[in-house]
């Protein structure tokens, strides 16, 4: 079998920033209040769909012959440790890790964006697979909005 250099790269890039979002929604669980058991049964739900999200694109990468990632991206790396220091100074308040997994979302977006932007050779079935993941990620980001927005309404 032919590997397809420009889809496995394409899918690692996927693979890649749902790790990025495994990471950074066990980090946002971890600076979430104990009383923040609403954000942090979400958070596990989100971390758990991209766990699947990954594991999903690994199959595809693994049936085009290529060699799937279990990396996270540098842009990913860089973004938790501004998280961190942002933590820091901000005492881990609700409406800042809201925003911070906002932020995240909206790197999710692009990148599956670019994805099917991409002039990379896909099948109708991997373009339904990344097509269904984004939009599940987009219901994801507009709850992270929502509760940003209400929290903000709440405290203004």
């Amino acid at each position: 079998m032919q590997t397809n250099d420009k889809i496995v790269e394409v899918l690692n890039d996927l693979i890649e920033i749902n790790n990025d979002r495994v990471t950074g929604y066990e980090k946002a669980i971890e600076e979430t209040k104990d009383l923040d058991v609403d954000l942090k049964a979400i958070f596990q739900s989100m971390a758990n769909d991209s766990r699947k999200y990954a594991a999903e694109l690994t199959q595809e990468v693994n049936k085009t012959g290529g060699e799937a990632t279990t990396d996270t991206t540098t842009s990913g790396k860089i973004y938790r440790t501004w998280m961190d220091v942002k933590a820091t100074f901000t005492g881990h308040e609700r409406q800042s890790v809201l925003e911070s997994c906002e932020y995240g979302e909206d790197a999710a977006q692009k990148a599956y964006n670019a994805a099917l932007a991409s002039d990379a050779d896909m099948t109708i079935e991997v373009r339904q697979l990344i097509t269904s993941q984004q939009a599940t990620l987009r219901i994801a980001h507009n709850l992270i909005k929502k509760y940003r927005d209400l929290h903000h309404a709440v405290n203004a």
